[in-house]
């Protein structure tokens, strides 16, 4: 049986009477790519500083390619590539000195990728960190992350402050990583970043893991929305189960647009072909209309469900 990458059962995290972490419990498998999804203070960073070793955890378990994440960081910490949402940097020194610190520090040298990534990234390596935007900071992190042939890539709000051009870079290098098997952790809140590089999610909301699984399955859990225009009016729409957000484009109810439910979508298909079909165009759901499920105005319904 393979090994996990990660493993997290039924994490918990006290900050004294606060529960900051509830109940976290995914997994990490060998060569994939898994997206990390809340908002701020959802518990995103909290559950990265434990798997670090950084936070030492309320209750569950944590392992880390087998080995306890807390009782095994000097064994584990070589073997994973790190970059923080927050980068401080020493002021006096170069980009350039700081990137080959980072890299020495987990026994790494400069070398070609290094150098392919200042040059993708446009970075200046020979101003001092005290002149860097946070752009230039996180591209520090960046760079000497990405320069390591690492087992675990962890990215916590990695394109914080980064432009869109860099951002795309970002995804690009992530995509190289998943096309040679890397595993990677992926937190974030934003949700294209997400869906073009994942090919799982972890939803958190308020410590606890709310939702996961690979993309495409958790696709089927959000509704499509279909635009139709049918020769007969589509008056019976509206008593139709599984039909949602129903608006119709004209007074004669012959042009319509609405949300339908998977499971409805056989019996709304007849109810529609009733009607003599004219035209009809369906949008498969986003991981955006996932997310807004449950944060949005929807989590509030689905929540009390």
């Amino acid at each position: 049986m393979t090994t996990a990458i990660i493993e997290l059962d039924h994490l918990q995290k006290n900050f004294g009477k606060f529960a900051a972490l509830k109940d976290v419990s995914f997994t990490l498998a060998p060569g994939q790519v898994l997206g990390f999804l809340g908002p701020n203070g959802a518990g995103k960073s909290t559950t990265i500083r434990v798997i670090l070793g950084l936070l030492k955890k309320s209750g569950g378990s944590v392992t880390i390619f087998g080995k306890d994440a807390w009782r095994d960081d000097a064994a584990i910490h070589p073997r994973i590539a790190y970059i923080p949402g927050d980068v401080y940097l020493w002021p006096n020194l170069s980009g350039g000195e700081i990137i080959d610190l980072l890299l020495r520090l987990n026994g790494r040298q400069h070398n070609q990728k290094t150098d392919e990534l200042i040059k993708a990234f446009e970075f200046d390596p020979k101003k001092k960190a005290r002149t860097y935007s946070k752009g230039n900071r996180q591209k520090v992190a960046l760079i000497a992350a990405l320069s390591q042939d690492a087992d675990l890539y962890i990215f916590d709000e990695p394109t914080s402050g980064l432009d869109p051009l860099n951002e795309q870079t970002f995804q690009q290098e992530v995509l190289k990583l998943k096309k040679a098997g890397k595993s990677v952790l992926l937190s974030s809140h934003i949700l294209s970043e997400v869906e073009r590089m994942c090919d799982s999610i972890v939803i958190i909301r308020d410590g606890s893991v709310i939702e996961s699984g690979n993309l495409d399955q958790l696709r089927h859990l959000s509704r499509i929305k279909i635009e139709v225009s049918t020769a007969n009016p589509m008056t019976d729409l509206a008593k139709q189960a599984g039909v949602h957000d129903l608006t119709y484009r004209d007074s004669e109810h012959t042009k319509a647009v609405f949300t339908a439910d998977r499971d409805a979508l056989g019996t709304i298909m007849t109810t529609l072909a009733a009607n003599t079909v004219v035209d009809m165009q369906s949008t498969p759901p986003t991981l955006e209309d996932l997310f807004l499920r449950y944060y949005g105005k929807q989590g509030e319904t689905h929540a009390a469900q």
